[in-house]
């Protein structure tokens, strides 16, 4: 995980692309979905992520995470928490808990 911290959701998605993470994420239960591409939990792993509050509006909370799948995709979940998490599976959600 990077030391490294963005100022901004869109700060660090433009950061990430340029690294190589062009992929855009959807979750579906225990898999990531982009059109009709599909990558279960056991085969991606989380590169980085960053986390984003809101000053005032708790609906201003959101993760980039940064992952990468064991057949070399790169991609990107922005998902919101807190109070307006996606809904997702446990192993979904216990996959993406930052340790």
């Amino acid at each position: 995980m990077s030391n490294v911290h963005y100022d901004t959701v869109s700060n660090a998605i433009n950061a990430l692309r340029q690294q190589g993470f062009t992929v855009d994420f959807n979750v579906e239960g225990s898999y990531l979905v982009n059109g009709n591409d599909r990558i279960h939990l056991d085969d991606f792993s989380i590169v980085d992520v960053y986390r984003y509050e809101g000053n005032t509006d708790p609906a201003d909370e959101a993760a980039v995470y940064a992952i990468a799948s064991v057949n070399g995709v790169k991609g990107l979940l922005v998902t919101g928490y807190g109070s307006s998490s996606d809904i997702l599976s446990a192993k979904m959600l216990e996959k993406l808990k930052v340790k």
